[in-house]
């Protein structure tokens, strides 16, 4: 369980460097970012590939099936869902549904286990869930007036609703996510977790490909004046493509995988609020101020959360994995 927590961790510090990077590359459309993030991932999946080659090669036609689906709907639609959702709504609402995360994803791997070992008693998960919901309830609100306040609110009210839809599309796509993708791997305990963040890497890299082409024929054809495929500055966006590649794709990727098969699925997706932690501490860190008493409350808030439900699990009776 300790391994698990750590490396559900260090992958919310990886994958925090994600929400600071568009506003890094403000200039850039958030599609844009989504697809070179894939490309960049599916380009330094080939060099571990070629490694693990062997492992690869013993992978079945489901397993690959398997990873084209969650590459598909954990990578590319729900990064282009929520790229979207923020261009129509603006930021403040979809930063808010994308932070219930950690509990609707706890309630729906609770609500419908995938073996009896993974279920728990609800009076005994709710605690955790309430303190978590007020922590993030506490660190929204603040979030929010401050991007009102520094961006505003210019939106009709068909962009805002349809915003509302795809945002709510974008939470759905990562619920179903990492629930798979944490039954798959404990059930077909022969798949290592380096080698499946690296089959998922490979997987994204033609549909990233693909989409990257679209988007071009589009600009081309609608007569944007975007300068594609790298855009006005490209150095930058080559670098950082290549970080969040690296770090919040590959390594984030395989860290999560191995804590998905160490730990149990409704306990792990509470473990998702690293992300957002993460990213608020990168988010000040690049504002160069402090947060306010609600979002160090709120964060106290999710650490005791995460204590919580992490005792829960614990004193459950102990299942036995295969390494």
């Amino acid at each position: 369980m300790f391994i698990g927590i750590l490396c559900a961790l260090c992958a919310g510090l990886m994958w925090g460097l994600v929400f600071v990077t568009p506003l890094l590359l403000g200039d850039y459309p958030g599609v844009t970012l989504s697809l070179g993030r894939y490309v960049a991932f599916g380009l330094i999946a080939l060099v571990p590939a070629w490694f693990d080659r062997r492992r690869i090669g013993l992978l079945s036609r489901q397993d690959w099936t398997v990873a084209f689906k969650l590459a598909l709907v954990g990578n590319l639609l729900y990064y282009a869902m929520l790229a979207t959702a923020i261009q129509l709504a603006d930021a403040p609402l979809p930063t808010m549904l994308i932070g219930t995360l950690p509990i609707v994803i706890s309630v729906c791997a609770n609500w419908r286990p995938g073996h009896v070992s993974e279920s728990v008693a609800w009076g005994r998960l709710a605690p955790s869930l309430v303190i978590l919901g007020l922590g993030l309830t506490l660190v929204n609100s603040s979030e929010l007036e401050h991007l009102r306040n520094t961006i505003g609110n210019a939106r009709s009210t068909t962009d805002y609703a349809l915003g509302c839809i795809i945002a709510v599309c974008a939470v759905a796509a990562w619920t179903w996510y990492p629930i798979v993708n944490s039954r798959y791997l404990r059930t077909h305990t022969h798949i290592n977790s380096v080698t499946w963040a690296t089959v998922q890497g490979l997987a994204t890299l033609p549909m990233a490909l693909a989409g990257f082409a679209l988007l071009g024929i589009y600009g081309a054809a609608s007569g944007s004046d975007y300068a594609f495929p790298l855009g006005p500055r490209p150095g930058t966006f080559i670098v950082m493509m290549l970080v969040i590649g690296l770090s919040a794709s590959w390594l984030g990727t395989l860290l999560w995988n191995k804590a998905s098969q160490l730990l149990p699925t409704a306990l792990v997706a509470q473990l998702i609020v690293f992300e957002t932690l993460a990213a608020l501490l990168y988010a000040f860190l690049l504002r160069g101020t402090a947060p306010d008493l609600r979002v160090l409350a709120g964060a106290v808030l999710l650490c005791i959360g995460v204590v919580y439900g992490v005792r829960t699990f614990s004193r459950r009776p102990a299942v036995s994995h295969s390494p």
